[in-house]
């Protein structure tokens, strides 16, 4: 629904402000404190790991899942819920966005504004500068590529790019043995991919 920021917003944006201005001033060497202020921050999480700076608005509208890692200047406006799966990576400069205002301006002005929900499942990679807009739904075992705006549902298993973002094609099994591009993985690294249960192998 749509809604006024007053000073009852304001004081609940008091707590995440106080662990931001922590957590990007903190010894960027110390990494065990960096990872305790993301979990205060944060609140449901495992093994959550932020590279700072970082900023939000509440923090207890994120949920992320196990291994969730954000790199530098991440920015998530979490006026309504962010639901983020397991394995999921983000790169430096994504922004993901729910809260949103009116087009018209008089109603604009009027200072009423609105925040929608986003999900991203399991096992995603969003690339470098991307945007994710309000009410957007992305699936599982996406990757988002560098440069994106996403404003639309991205369903599972897709690379998907651009500005608009849209759907590349599918990830395939094909893509298993490849690191970057047409770059396949050595013998020595798939031998520990292998050994590791990384291969899609019993």
């Amino acid at each position: 629904m749509p809604y006024i920021s007053d000073d009852a917003i304001f004081e609940q944006q008091k707590p995440a402000r106080r662990l931001t201005q922590k957590l990007n001033t903190v010894d960027r060497s110390d990494f065990e404190t960096i990872k305790k202020i993301v979990k205060e921050l944060l609140g449901k999480s495992e093994d959550a790991f932020i590279n700072p700076p970082f900023y939000c608005d509440y923090g207890f509208n994120i949920e992320v899942g196990k291994n969730f890692y954000a790199n530098y200047n991440c920015t998530i406006l979490d006026v309504a819920k962010v639901i983020i799966g397991d394995n999921c990576q983000i790169a430096p400069n994504v922004a993901i966005y729910t809260a949103g205002h009116p087009v018209h301006p008089d109603s604009r002005n009027s200072a009423y504004e609105y925040g929608i929900s986003v999900t991203i499942g399991d096992n995603c990679w969003i690339g470098g500068n991307t945007v994710i807009c309000p009410g957007v739904h992305i699936g599982n075992n996406v990757v988002i590529g560098a440069g994106s705006v996403v404003t639309k549902d991205i369903p599972d298993w897709s690379i998907a790019a651009g500005n608009p973002c849209r759907v590349l094609r599918k990830i395939t099994e094909d893509d298993r043995k490849f690191y970057y591009k047409d770059r396949k993985f050595d013998e020595e690294a798939w031998a520990n991919i292998v050994e590791r249960g990384f291969s899609g192998k019993d």
